[in-house]
């Protein structure tokens, strides 16, 4: 059996950013290191969105940025600057091609064609498996997620971030360009939290998404007759779609780390970096990782990296909410949009406020909802 210092499992965001971590850091030139992937990924099929203040790591790489945003609800419209921050597109091609030349330019990594079927740790070193053959690493780091871990249990609610999303091309100026709506309430919500996410590129170019934050999926034509119904009242008649996106995203605060071993480490949407409360994952990721390779420096066992924060447990409060009253979405982002600052929202959703300006945040959200949140899960 072939063996490697590191094997990284899974060559999406999370195990490609941790690779581009140890390819820049000269700790790891004289490790070997595999990457293990079922396919080489080298197209478009993910899009990441992010708010980030200016001049990021991966600026160069940006698809679209947007200095202002928009959110509706029924009854009530704001405008916002993102200031501070930006509102950031990056689509996946240029990621994987970006990375993959960094990781070419090392002489000690290894790309690795193969399904991983199990990764066990012993106690010593790891046994990775795939449909192909079997190695060994000191460490190995899996993306690959098993949504069976949270679907298995009761105590944290499971919720996804579920969408369609439609890539048009108008006849006619119908969007504003410089301006994202990040949130549209203001549709039929069904008895779910249900919003359109809508990212211009020009007047007559934009990728929308109708999204759901609930138990259960749609079939897709129910997806897409609601993107249909939105075109029309905003005018447009005649459009083409250039492409078409699907995706389905785990909300939980079930602690995915508990499952990291010594030697062990699940990374991703697969280690509960996606933040439980909006399903993004790519900014976590590119903190995360950068923190986890000085880490592996230190020699810690890597079940001792990831510790629950104060924002998980708010995350846990929201997530109780809508999967008990799931309808309630609207009102809550509505109530904290309309009351706050919407920069104090997006750096609460960062996890970057003090304790301070998390009270001043959340005391704008409906009280009375996350008052009985609590009671429940404490008295259960």
């Amino acid at each position: 059996m072939q063996h490697f210092d590191y094997i990284i499992a899974g060559g999406g965001a999370s195990g490609l950013l941790l690779a581009y971590r140890m390819a820049g850091d000269d700790f790891f030139n004289n490790k070997s290191i595999a990457i293990i992937e079922k396919e080489e990924k080298n197209t478009n099929d993910r899009t990441w969105c992010f708010w980030e203040v200016p001049g990021g790591e991966f600026d160069h790489l940006l698809h679209q940025k947007w200095q202002y945003g928009l959110f509706k609800s029924e009854g009530f419209k704001r405008s916002f600057p993102f200031a501070p921050y930006e509102y950031k597109m990056l689509r996946s091609g240029s990621f994987y091609g970006f990375i993959r030349k960094k990781i070419s330019e090392k002489g000690n990594f290894s790309i690795i064609k193969g399904m991983v079927l199990s990764a066990e740790d012993t106690g010593t070193h790891v046994i990775v498996k795939t449909d192909a053959a079997t190695y060994t690493c000191q460490q190995c780091f899996s993306s690959i997620f098993n949504g069976e871990l949270a679907k298995g249990q009761t105590r944290y609610p499971l919720i996804q971030q579920h969408f369609v999303g439609w890539f048009v091309k108008t006849e006619t100026p119908v969007f504003n360009a410089n301006e994202a709506t990040f949130m549209d309430f203001d549709l039929p919500q069904r008895g779910n939290t249900r919003f359109m996410y809508v990212l211009p590129f020009s007047e007559t170019e934009a990728l929308l998404e109708y999204t759901l934050f609930s138990e259960k999926l749609l079939s897709t034509d129910e997806y897409e007759a609601a993107i249909k119904d939105y075109l029309y009242n905003l005018g447009v008649k005649n459009y083409k779609i250039t492409e078409k996106e699907q995706g389905s995203i785990p909300m939980s605060s079930y602690p995915f780390w508990d499952n990291n071993t010594q030697n062990l480490m699940y990374m991703g949407s697969a280690g509960g970096w996606t933040k439980a409360s909006t399903g993004y994952t790519f900014l976590n990721s590119v903190r995360k990782t950068k923190a986890l390779a000085q880490f592996l420096k230190s020699g810690k066992p890597l079940n001792t990296f990831q510790k629950r924060n104060r924002f998980w447990y708010y995350d846990l409060l929201l997530l109780h909410i809508l999967y008990e009253k799931n309808h309630e979405g609207s009102r809550i982002f509505g109530s904290l949009f309309k009351k706050s600052q919407p920069s104090q929202i997006l750096k609460f959703l960062d996890e970057q406020t003090t304790f301070f300006e998390d009270l001043k945040v959340m005391t704008k959200a409906p009280t009375g909802l996350f008052l009985r949140a609590v009671l429940k899960r404490v008295l259960g």
